[in-house]
């Protein structure tokens, strides 16, 4: 027998083998049972295929896969894992062999629908996933945002705008010591923050063999426990380190009748890599995109001929696993293995990326809080802007140490904001959630894990300040806009499901983001410059204007714009047409999927909003829908881990119709947590495989 399965009354899987690597080939084919559709989609996504199912909705993606070369880099760092550290590389093989069982007696509706069957996983593709998943992370695109308004309002603009709010990604996290909490042993809790996806982007899971026990949030199609896990003895969890670790190069390009050219520092030209690939499109003509490699890296955007409105100009992507082969998977075993903080704190030494500030602690009292991850060292100019690649200074020159930081009164919280990671990026979130986090730890001097989902589902919006301070000082205001001023004053900031006034707050918020979006000021920079469509996101003016709102509102000098007219018009507009129901009613969870919905259930409304501890991320101006929001919820109890929790906002399963697809989705919105069960005689047996 080399593995048993068991699951809890959630669904949630839970393995016993004899060996690491024959319990790696029960999570491969566990999860193929769980979330096969999930998968291979993954699998598509990452080899830049996704079109072919799709449609041309999936092809922009699918060319900067392509040309990032991202399927390439995950066979080079896998051919280097054999190389270095074998014994690794037999396990993520392992892993892609039980997939491949799985997948081979998967029944997931989604693949009659599409009239798909599952394709063959390489021992590389897991590494292809966790670069697919995270190549956006460090969020090189805000880059091209800085030139761009810088180009319509001068490089002063670019601080105004500094996102210094939410990123493409976030999460809180707080750890707090055993001097204050009830049992006298450390707690470690949080919430990752990422787009929700359907299945979920975290698969709840027990792994256990001889070797190790580890309960933790797995990402499906890569083996072991990253980011989020607990082995009884010494728990550990992370955040997105807003590090800066990618670079975007200019290159002057020109053909040869040999093929392609960059223009190098050195002042000479050099050959580049190059070759066709054809991506085929459901519905569509198949299109054929030129892959391009310079010294650099690959060029993602543009050609020898520029940009597809003639610009001439093309960008080059320099990513650390693509230079060093490295994607950072040889500290996944060494983390399952750990059993005091010292172990962890070893195995993040060969973490790569993505950049993460990481909190743990064990039942000695051990206690952890450093960033994780590979940034290079180089010109300040490179973490600003895209810079030009024929010119020297813009080369790589070692890497940074990652910083170390403390506990202050016994807690350390994390959120996105500067803090530890500082040296390693330029935009962090703004303070509010860590610092909402911070308060409400301070005002109890003991804590257990049974207190932590209080924090979790904190709604204060500490960001409504600086447009609420803007209402106060109007006056003159009509009958209908004056009593809606009154009525925001009277507000508790808490931007809660039920409330109608968080819905007039949100109104009148998205009324203000738009008027400041069409004011002949800022206007001109709703025109983005013609880079891929995936990039666009980092290049809308609205999004920027209602993440940068409480800088816009602040600003000294904000390029003539009258802010006080604004909410004037702003308060007025609402007062006119006043929304009609509660915050819950617009503000709904908006899941990615990659095919649509058919079951016909609504959507849930939320609490919360992109500054409260209770992320849920509306764009205001453009829509009250969250499609970013906790993607799962952990308690890591070490004084006994049978008193931890976790949830997520779908279920264990991904298969449409399971009783576990969406059976957690009460306890998520609810702000509860499902117990952590570790004891396999109060699970039910599944399968000896």
């Amino acid at each position: 027998m080399s593995a048993e399965t068991y699951r809890d009354a959630w669904g949630i899987p839970h393995l016993r083998a004899a060996t690491a690597g024959e319990l790696a080939r029960a999570q491969g084919r566990v999860t193929a049972r769980d979330r096969a559709w999930q998968l291979e989609v993954e699998r598509h996504r990452a080899q830049g295929t996704s079109a072919s199912f799709l449609g041309p909705g999936a092809l922009s993606w699918d060319r900067l896969a392509r040309r990032a070369r991202l399927a390439d880099t995950a066979r080079r760092c896998f051919a280097a894992l054999e190389d270095k550290d074998p014994e690794t590389a037999a396990w993520v093989r392992e892993y892609t062999d039980g997939v491949n069982e799985g997948l081979a007696a998967c029944d997931a509706p989604e693949f009659a629908r599409t009239g798909l069957a599952p394709g063959r996983w390489e021992p590389w593709t897991p590494l292809a996933v966790w670069l697919a998943t995270h190549i956006l992370f460090a969020g090189f695109p805000a880059k091209l945002w800085r030139e761009h308004i810088t180009a319509h309002l001068g490089p002063d603009a670019v601080a105004l705008f500094a996102t210094d709010g939410p990123g493409t990604a976030g999460s809180n996290g707080w750890l707090v010591s055993g001097e204050r909490t009830v049992t006298g042993h450390a707690i470690v809790a949080g919430d990752p923050h990422r787009f929700i996806e359907e299945p979920g982007v975290y698969q709840q899971i027990h792994l256990s063999c001889p070797e190790f026990d580890v309960v933790g949030l797995a990402v499906p199609g890569v083996p072991g426990i990253a980011h989020f896990g607990h082995t009884g003895t010494v728990a550990w969890a992370i955040t997105n380190a807003m590090a800066d670790y990618q670079d975007l190069y200019r290159e002057r390009l020109r053909r040869t009748g040999a093929g392609v050219e960059a223009l190098g520092p050195d002042g000479t030209w050099h050959r580049a890599a190059r070759h066709t690939e054809t991506i085929h499109v459901a519905g569509e003509d198949s299109v054929e995109v030129e892959v391009i490699e310079t010294d650099r890296g690959p060029v993602i955007a543009g050609g020898p001929e520029g940009l597809d409105d003639g610009t001439p100009a093309a960008l080059s992507l320099r990513y650390p696993p693509r230079v060093t082969a490295d994607l950072g998977f040889g500290a996944l075993l060494p983390l399952l293995r750990a059993r005091r903080v010292a172990d962890v704190d070893r195995a993040l030494d060969a973490w790569a990326e993505p950049v993460n500030v990481v909190q743990a602690a064990d039942t000695e009292g051990g206690l952890l809080h450093r960033a994780a991850g590979r940034v290079p060292v180089r010109a300040t100019a490179n973490r600003l802007r895209p810079v030009p690649a024929w010119e020297p200074g813009h080369e790589w020159t070692g890497w940074h140490t990652p910083p170390r930081a403390g506990l202050t009164d016994g807690v350390a919280v994390m959120a996105n904001q500067r803090g530890p990671a500082t040296p390693l990026g330029v935009e962090f979130a703004p303070p509010h959630r860590a610092d909402r986090i911070a308060a409400l730890l301070a005002g109890k001097e003991r804590w257990s894990a049974a207190d932590m989902p209080a924090l979790h589902t904190d709604t204060h919006l500490a960001s409504a300040g600086p447009l609420l301070d803007l209402v106060t000082a109007l006056d003159g205001l009509g009958p209908g806009a004056a009593a809606l001023r009154d009525r925001l004053l009277a507000w508790d900031r808490h931007m809660d499901a039920d409330s109608a006034d968080a819905a007039t707050y949100a109104a009148v918020r998205g009324a203000v983001v738009r008027r400041l979006a069409a004011h002949p000021a800022l206007a001109p920079a709703a025109v983005p410059p013609a880079y891929p469509e995936v990039l666009q996101p980092w290049l809308a003016l609205v999004p920027r204007i209602a993440y940068a709102l409480e800088h816009l509102l602040r600003a000294e000098d904000p390029y003539g714009i009258d802010r006080a007219e604004a909410v004037r018009a702003a308060l007025e507009e609402v007062a006119a047409e006043p929304p009609a129901g509660t915050w819950g009613d617009t503000h709904r969870l908006a899941p990615w999927r990659a095919l649509p919905d058919t079951s016909g259930s609504p959507e849930p409304g939320l609490s919360g909003d992109h500054d409260c501890v209770l992320c849920t991320s509306a764009v205001p101006g453009l829509t009250d829908r969250a499609a970013r929001g906790p993607a799962a919820r952990y308690v890591w109890d070490l004084a006994d881990r049978r008193r931890s929790g976790w949830v997520v906002p779908h279920g264990a399963s991904g298969v449409p119709g399971s009783p576990h697809h969406r059976d957690q989705q009460p306890l998520w919105l609810g702000g509860e947590l499902a117990p952590v069960v570790t004891d396999f005689d109060r699970l039910t047996k599944e399968t000896d495989d």
